[in-house]
């Protein structure tokens, strides 16, 4: 399932500097800023920020994503999404879409006051959940000039219907009120309670989606743990929290966000294909979907002969001229 994956991917063609940056709630967020090696001196570089999988870290394909883009004259910025990572926020694997979206402008605000950035050329990427959230802060920050999402996850729609809509009401219902609950638990001191996430162990009943989640979280191909954070706790979000995400509807006014370009990308085997198939019938010209021929979803997180990295250049670099 790994074959071919090179998550911790470095280039000698790029220098990388970790940066920080407050977002518009002073709220410290980390990232990963790579240029170009090879640029020209005085030349102002098109922009790309790009947002890891949703219960990851930069170091998990934002990286590798950046690099890549920087390998082709991009200044390219990956950032730990509040709450995760390096970047700041109490109690940590908290949910909060709205401000994970803040992040991506936030790192548009470092950007377009970078003395190496052109400000009226920055775009986003955002691989996963990060797909979802880049889009929201998209349609209301129009200095973000293309959008390219990657395996994308509308968490939105993930948490209130599982995959396929195989969710029932009544089934959204419990786990809501189990969630809220919970809220009494901690408010008087009780133990925090964490939800979902990558499995640590395979059984024989073991999903196949979590088996494949599993080959990049939980092995040396994409396992990194950050520096004061607990290998048990990782992509494992806070069971209160996650309640945020049945509040989040990252698709509806996507057709605002025309006539800026955007560029879906997915396996055609990816499990996740429904949620790329529906912001594109729901986004507005300039659009584009792109299917990666057997791949899945995880694949595109790090197996660099599938991902298409001609395409994704090619579009940035039109819509960025």
């Amino acid at each position: 399932m790994s074959n071919g994956a090179d998550n911790f991917y470095t280039s000698d063609l790029v220098t990388k500097e970790k940066v920080t940056f407050k977002d518009q709630y002073q709220m410290r967020v980390v990232g990963n800023l790579f240029i170009p090696g090879n640029r020209e001196r005085g030349g102002a570089l098109p922009a790309i920020v790009v947002g890891h999988p949703m219960g990851a870290v930069k170091e998990q394909s934002a990286n590798l994503y950046a690099t890549k883009m920087a390998e082709q004259g991009f200044a390219a910025l990956s950032i730990d999404l509040p709450f995760w990572g390096e970047s700041e926020g109490q109690p940590r694997n908290a949910v909060s879409p709205d401000l994970y979206s803040e992040a991506f402008s936030a790192a548009v605000d470092f950007l377009g006051t970078h003395k190496s950035v052109d400000r009226e050329r920055i775009g986003a990427i955002g691989i996963c959940g990060s797909g979802s959230f880049v889009i929201s802060a998209a349609k209301i920050d129009p200095r973000m000039k293309a959008i390219a999402t990657v395996s994308m996850y509308n968490m939105g729609a993930a948490n209130r219907n599982a995959l396929n809509h195989s969710q029932t009401l009544e089934q959204r219902s419990e786990i809501i009120a189990a969630a809220a609950q919970q809220r009494y638990v901690e408010f008087t001191g009780g133990k925090m309670e964490y939800t979902s996430g990558t499995v640590h162990e395979l059984t024989e009943d073991t999903h196949p989606i979590q088996r494949e989640f599993y080959d990049f979280y939980r092995t040396p191909r994409g396992e990194f743990t950050p520096e004061g954070s607990s290998p048990e706790l990782t992509t494992h979000p806070t069971l209160t929290s996650n309640m945020k995400f049945m509040n989040f509807y990252p698709f509806k006014d996507i057709e605002t966000i025309s006539p800026r370009p955007m560029l879906f990308v997915s396996g055609d085997r990816a499990h996740s294909k429904e949620f790329s198939e529906d912001a594109y019938r729901r986004a507005a010209e300039p659009k584009e979907l792109v299917w990666i021929p057997g791949a899945g979803h995880v694949d595109l997180y790090d197996r660099v002969d599938l991902i298409p990295w001609e395409k994704i250049t090619a579009f940035f670099r039109k819509s960025l001229s």
